[in-house]
C-alpha cells in the first residue's frame, strides 16, 4: 500500500503550526516514517513554522514562547485511501539549555473533538490532541504558551523535539480504509535538519 502518500497527505495539515516569532519564519524538513500491515515507508516533507520569543532577557528573568497554530482541514482522501481519522497526536517541544520550566498553557483551538492537554513530561514540554479529527474536517491547535526562567549566561534557543525514528518529536495515528477495512498506520518523525526557531540571549 502507498504508506508515504497516505502519512505524507494526512501529515502535512496536522502540522500547520503558524506562530510569530522574533527571528524569520523557518521551513522545516521532516523526516517520517510510517508503518502499517507489517509495511513501512519513509519520506520527507517541508513544513513552515514560527514561534514568539524575546529577543534578550536578563539573568534568572523570565521567557514566554507562544506557538499558534493556524486553521486548517483535515484531508478527506490520501494516496488514493479514504482516511477516516486522525487520533492520538503528539508533538514534542524540548525545554532549551540554560532555562528551567515553569508552566505551560492551552488557549483556543477548535474541532478537535476532545481536550487537548500540554505538559511537562521528562525535559520535553508535550501537546497532546486524542481526537479522533476526521477525514474532511476542519480543526485548529490550541495555542501553546511555555513560561521559561533564564540562566545566568548564555542563550535560551527553542527548537523542536526528536531526533531518529527510534526518538521522534511527532507522532499520531492515521485510520484509513485500505482494500475495505479500516487500517491504522502509525507515524513518527523528527526534523532533518533541526533549526533553532527563536534566539533569547540572556543579558
Amino acid at each position: 500500500m502507498k504508506l508515504a502518500g497516505i502519512a505524507a497527505l494526512v501529515l502535512v495539515p496536522m502540522l500547520a503550526l503558524t506562530s510569530q516569532a522574533s527571528a524569520a519564519p523557518h521551513s522545516i524538513v521532516f523526516k517520517v516514517k510510517a508503518t502499517a500491515l507489517g509495511q513501512s515507508s519513509e519520506f520527507t516533507f517541508n513544513q513552515g513554522l514560527d514561534a514568539t520569543a524575546p529577543e534578550t532577557v536578563a539573568p534568572n528573568g523570565s521567557v514566554k514562547v507562544t506557538i499558534d497554530p493556524a486553521p486548517n482541514q483535515i484531508p478527506a482522501e490520501a494516496g488514493g485511501y479514504q482516511v477516516v481519522e486522525i487520533k492520538n497526536f503528539v508533538l514534542k517541544m524540548p525545554v532549551p539549555g540554560n532555562s528551567k520550566f515553569q508552566s505551560a498553557s492551552l488557549e483556543g483551538g477548535s474541532g478537535l473533538n476532545s481536550t487537548p492537554t500540554v505538559g511537562l513530561e521528562g525535559n520535553d514540554v508535550v501537546l497532546k490532541v486524542p481526537g479522533p479529527l476526521k477525514g474532511g474536517a476542519a480543526f485548529e491547535l490550541p495555542t501553546v504558551t511555555i513560561n521559561l526562567q533564564a540562566g545566568g549566561t548564555g542563550k535560551v534557543e527553542t527548537k523542536l523535539g526528536g531526533t531518529s525514528y527510534d526518538a521522534p518529536g511527532l507522532t499520531f495515528v492515521a485510520t484509513i480504509i485500505a482494500f475495505g477495512f479500516k487500517v491504522d498506520a502509525n507515524a513518527g518523525g523528527y526534523p532533518d535538519p533541526s533549526p533553532v526557531l527563536t534566539s533569547t540571549t540572556i543579558s
